[in-house]
C-alpha cells in the first residue's frame, strides 16, 4: 500500500490484464512507500486474486521474469507467485496472488519464527540449484562480486558525512578480501533480497503490530485474517511463501544470506541455525569470511541510497551493521 498517495491503476495495464484474465472487479494499490514501487492487488470476476507489477527499470523487468521463468517454478506449487503473462513494452508483469503476511510485520510464537525461517532457508535452497549451474550463469556470479567490490568506493563517495574514516577503511578492506575469495564461493541463482518483508508466513502468529491509523497490510498481500491468525482451511502449522524476484541474478550464494545477517539474525542465533538447517548445509570456510565482508559493502550501498530516497530503515541497516563491525563483531554475522 502506498502511503500519502494512492497510484492509480494505468488504462493500459488494465486492458492488458483484462485481455488476459476478463473483466476486473477490484483494484488496490498495493505499492511499497517510495516512488518507483507501482503493484497493484487485483481480482477478476471469478474472484481469484493477481497481482500486477510495473517494474522501475528495464534490468529489473528482465531479471525478474527471467526468475519467474527459469528458477521459480523449482519452489514448487503455492510457494512463490507464478507468472501468467508479461508485457516488455510496459514493463509489466501479471502474477498470481500466493497467501501469507510478511513475516516482518508479524510477532510469530518461538517455535514458528523457526519454522519460517527454516522452510526459508529450504525454499532459497532450491532457488540457488548450484548442481545445475550454467557455466554462463557461474562467470555472471563471479562478474557480480567482483561489481560489488568494484562500487564500493563509488558509495563511499556517495555516503559524505554518514562514513568516518575508519568505516571507510573497514570498507575498504572488505571490498579487497571479497576479490580474494571470488574463486572460492558457491555460485547461485540468487534471489537477492531476501528478507523477511519478502517472506510470506501463513499460519500461527500473534497479532500484528503496527501504528494506530495504520492499515493492516494483509488487506494487500494475504489471505490472512486482520488479527494475524490463520484464515479457516490454511495450514495450522505454517507455511512460507517468497515474494519479490526483481533483484533475482546470478551471485555467490552466500549474497543471499546478507540482509537476513544484518536483520532478524543479529540477536536470534536460533533463527539462523534454523535457516541453515533448512538449507541442508552450513556456510563453507569461504562464505564465512565472505558474509561480514559483503554486510560491509552493503552498509556502504545503504548509505549511499537510504538518506537520498528517504527510506530511514536503509540507512538505519547500514549504520547498524557497521557499527556492530567496528565493534569486532564480525563473527556474529555467522
Amino acid at each position: 500500500m502506498s502511503h500519502g498517495h494512492v497510484k492509480p491503476l494505468p488504462p493500459s495495464l488494465r486492458e492488458w490484464a483484462e485481455r488476459v484474465v476478463g473483466p476486473l472487479s477490484a483494484v488496490q494499490d498495493a505499492s511499497h512507500p517510495r516512488a518507483s514501487s507501482r503493484v497493484w492487488d487485483v481480482t477478476d470476476s471469478r474472484g481469484l486474486r493477481f497481482f500486477i507489477k510495473q517494474s522501475a527499470s528495464a534490468s529489473f523487468y528482465e531479471r525478474e521474469t527471467f526468475g519467474y521463468q527459469s528458477a521459480v517454478p523449482a519452489l514448487g506449487f503455492g510457494r512463490a507467485p507464478r507468472l501468467v503473462e508479461t508485457d516488455a513494452r510496459q514493463l509489466a508483469l501479471l502474477l498470481t496472488a500466493v497467501p501469507g503476511t510478511p513475516v516482518s510485520r508479524l510477532t510469530l510464537p518461538g517455535p514458528a519464527h523457526r519454522s519460517a525461517h527454516r522452510q526459508f532457508g529450504a525454499l532459497l535452497r532450491r532457488l540457488h540449484g548450484t548442481d545445475k549451474m550454467p557455466g554462463a550463469g557461474r562467470r555472471e556470479a563471479r562478474a557480480a562480486l567482483e561489481r560489488q567490490a568494484d562500487d564500493a568506493e563509488t558509495h563511499l563517495a556517495r555516503a559524505t558525512d554518514l562514513m568516518s574514516e575508519s568505516r571507510r577503511a573497514l570498507v575498504r578492506r572488505a571490498a579487497g578480501h571479497v576479490r580474494k575469495l571470488t574463486d572460492l564461493l558457491a555460485p547461485a541463482h540468487i534471489h537477492g533480497d531476501a528478507q523477511e518483508r519478502n517472506a510470506l508466513w501463513t499460519g500461527q502468529a500473534l497479532p500484528e503490530q503496527r501504528t494506530p491509523g495504520q492499515r493492516p497490510l494483509e488487506q494487500r498481500t494475504s489471505g490472512q485474517q486482520a488479527s494475524g491468525r490463520p484464515a479457516s482451511g490454511q495450514l495450522p502449522s505454517g507455511q512460507l511463501a517468497v515474494i519479490d524476484f526483481e533483484r533475482s541474478r546470478y551471485a555467490p550464494a552466500v549474497q543471499d544470506f546478507v540482509r537476513l545477517a544484518c536483520g532478524p539474525w543479529q540477536d536470534r542465533g536460533d533463527l539462523r541455525a534454523a535457516f541453515f538447517h533448512g538449507y541442508g548445509r552450513p556456510l563453507t570456510d569461504a562464505e564465512r569470511q565472505a558474509l561480514p565482508c559483503l554486510a560491509a559493502l552493503d552498509a556502504a550501498s545503504c548509505l549511499a541510497y537510504g538518506p537520498d530516497h528517504g527510506e530511514h530503515d536503509v540507512t538505519a541497516r547500514g549504520l547498524r551493521t557497521l557499527a556492530r563491525l567496528e565493534n569486532s563483531a564480525w563473527g556474529t554475522f555467522v
